[in-house]
């Protein structure tokens, strides 16, 4: 579970995605000179990937850590491939 705090960052951060992504569709728009639209997408994708990676590590630190430390053997093993799972995904995205 996110705590409070981290709500608020990433709220916040999601907030200053949002911009940027209307900043694109301006600079769209505005037949913007190429690089600084990419560079403005490239601030935006590593902004958002940040944002996955708090998500990423809080649901390590709770969630995962939580039924590693369980006698539920079927659980530790429905979490461990939900670790894989997610690790095969968010590669994906970050890459």
């Amino acid at each position: 579970m996110l705590s409070d705090d981290d709500k608020t960052k990433i709220g916040n951060r999601l907030r200053r995605i949002a911009g940027q992504v209307s900043a694109v569709q301006r600079m769209i728009d505005e037949d913007a000179y190429c690089v600084e639209t990419l560079t403005q997408i490239a601030a935006a994708n590593g902004a958002l990937s940040k944002v996955g990676r708090m998500i990423l590590e809080t649901h390590v630190q709770t969630c995962i850590q939580s039924a590693l430390e369980g006698d539920d053997e079927a659980k530790r093993d429905a979490m461990l491939e939900e670790l894989a799972s997610l690790f095969q995904k968010y590669g994906r995205v970050t890459d």
